[in-house]
């Protein structure tokens, strides 16, 4: 039997997904998990090898036939903290990647977390990425910050690390794809979801912009009704505010907040028309992924990772640098959608019926055997 040590040091909703599928996947291996609270963004991404290597965490000490780790750790470090691990073979998981969030002012510390990923990747015997954009970005941006070393830059670091990267998205649960999809109501409002971290690269302000364009053509509550639901952490950027008071202002608040139930969050989706993403960054996109599985027509920018998964038909325009202009275009395709003969009209555009078919190569069923693969 084969024993594992997992590590998983920003602990966030979509890695405790990954982690718990893996290893339900291979249940038949021996796994022991170690995970840090995904909080303290900054302090969590540069102390979690001082915290696991020298802290009092005997289990990091026993004897592994594999180690894997998600892109947090620093896993250079915590091999000379922990020498025993140092002669594991290791497995680092890219979730996300520290070149490709969108710029934010007094954003401190981000180019010792940059290197740092670097040297995680290094340290690695392989390395795995959620999507081809992540891959992709990380590889450039890696390959841009070293650009900038002033002297002393080691020779082919990006072709090293290039050499043992593959992508393997994280694969929805199967009972995903025996779940009946939905069918909303045919009479408006249409119910629309927004189902992201509620942070400022999942484009809060961009999402209240989009809301505020549908206002003023006259659509926010007799035709459109938003639900908005994620996961929250302690500061919750201010759009989020003036969003909520204009969908009260215009009778088309649905959702809001947080569920801590799956079953009613699984409902919500299941009566939603369409789920859509305002994100500046979005390195899978798993929540729009399962939303579409489950029935709602996806509605993305053409950007990030979603053309790897959406038709071009699910993509509105992408138009980073001019948020207002991107608002006014994603509006009018919405309503274009779902009222092309205008309020009076029915509601168009429903899901496919052959949706499961279309992620079914997302799926457990068909991706565990490649991490099994992998991993062995």
């Amino acid at each position: 039997m084969k024993r594992v040590l997992l590590l998983s040091a920003y602990h966030a909703a979509s890695h405790m997904r990954w982690c718990r599928g893996l290893m339900n996947y291979l249940a038949d291996w021996e796994w022991t998990l170690e995970s840090l609270p995904a909080r303290f963004f900054n302090w969590r991404s540069r102390s979690n090898s001082l915290t696991w290597g020298v802290g009092d965490y005997p289990q990091l000490d026993q004897s592994y036939d594999l180690l894997v780790v998600t892109s947090m750790v620093d896993l250079s470090a915590l091999k000379g903290f922990r020498p025993g691990l140092a002669r594991v073979p290791s497995v680092v998981y890219f979730h996300e990647n520290q070149f490709a969030y969108p710029a934010r002012e007094q954003q401190q510390g981000l180019l010792e977390i940059q290197l740092t990923s670097i040297y995680t990747a290094l340290a690695a015997d392989q390395v795995v990425f959620n999507s081809r954009f992540n891959c992709d970005s990380f590889l450039a941006g890696a390959r841009a910050l070293l650009a900038k070393m002033p002297d002393a830059v080691p020779a082919n670091i990006i072709g090293r690390i290039k050499a043992k990267s593959q992508v393997l998205p994280v694969p929805l649960e199967d009972e995903l794809f025996e779940a009946q999809i939905g069918r909303p109501s045919t009479s408006a409002p249409v119910e629309l979801l927004w189902n992201h971290r509620w942070e400022w690269d999942k484009g809060p302000e961009r999402l209240l912009m989009l809301a505020e364009e549908l206002a003023e053509r006259g659509y926010l509550g007799p035709g459109f009704k938003l639900h908005v639901v994620g996961e929250q952490f302690r500061q919750i950027p201010e759009p989020f505010n003036r969003l909520r008071q204009l969908l009260d202002d215009h009778d088309a608040l649905g959702h809001w907040g947080y569920g801590e139930s799956l079953t009613d969050y699984r409902d919500l989706l299941a009566r939603s028309h369409a789920v859509i993403s305002t994100a500046t960054h979005d390195f899978q996109g798993l929540s729009m992924i399962e939303a579409a599985l489950l029935g709602c027509v996806p509605f993305a920018p053409g950007r990030l990772a979603y053309p790897e998964w959406f038709n071009r038909e699910h993509l509105y325009t992408s138009l980073p640098d001019k948020p207002q202009h991107e608002a006014e275009k994603a509006a009018a395709a919405l309503i274009q959608w779902f009222y092309p003969e205008g309020l009076a009209g029915e509601i168009a555009h429903y899901p496919d019926e052959d949706r499961n078919q279309a992620f079914l190569h997302l799926s457990w069923r068909e991706l565990g055997p490649l991490y099994r693969d992998l991993l062995t």
